[in-house]
């Protein structure tokens, strides 16, 4: 199972533009291209089809996947005039993509699964059931709820995927200050070098 996290940073709503241009063109690349993907994760930003994080799940790891993915790896960048600030003369705007591979072999034996009732809205169904999951590692003792899925067993595959990205997140915020310092020199120089550029409102 492959990842991908797109991520605006701490980028202005410019940066999420791009995430919600970048999701659309993912979704037209999979479909004539007949991959499997899903759209696991997304954090909306304030502007419509504006995202600050969104993460996807590719089905498979076949040569195809991975060659693919990985021209989403790395810093990118989208060149065009601020829809949202027409006199401003930024065009730069970056945003970054980063690819996980998840070895479910090695990773669930260390999650312990939890059935809970699913909270808020929803209606007498979600009130009477446990379909809501939290996972545990257990290692760390990190843990994520999944309640957006109508089945158990789709949010128990739900918060598999969650924890895995959270605790990539923890990796790199237990990096000691020399990894971090190093990683902010690398990640400079790659703002300077996209793997990939995208022009003008239409993303080409």
């Amino acid at each position: 199972m492959m990842l991908l996290q797109l991520s605006a940073g701490q980028g202005p709503i410019e940066c999420c533009k791009a995430l919600g241009l970048a999701l659309a063109k993912i979704e037209k690349d999979v479909a004539q291209q007949q991959m499997k993907m899903e759209l696991i994760n997304r954090v909306p930003a304030a502007e419509k089809d504006c995202y600050k994080s969104i993460l996807l799940q590719f089905e498979g790891a076949s040569e195809q996947v991975i060659s693919y993915l990985q021209s989403w790896q790395g810093a990118l960048l989208w060149v065009c005039q601020s829809p949202y600030r027409p006199k401003y003369k930024r065009k730069n705007w970056f945003f970054s993509g980063e690819v996980f591979e998840l070895n479910s072999s090695e990773f669930d034996p260390c999650i312990e699964y939890k059935a809970c009732r699913a909270s808020g809205a929803g209606g007498q169904h979600v009130n009477t059931t446990d379909s809501a999951v939290r996972a545990t590692h257990l290692q760390t003792g990190l843990s994520v709820r999944s309640e957006s899925e109508r089945s158990q067993h789709a949010n128990k595959k739900m918060a598999r995927i969650l924890l895995y990205q959270k605790l990539e997140e923890q990796k790199q915020i237990n990096q000691t200050q020399d990894e971090k310092q190093r990683w902010m020199q690398h990640w400079e120089l790659q703002r300077g070098n996209p793997v990939r550029r995208f022009k003008g409102s239409k993303f080409t």
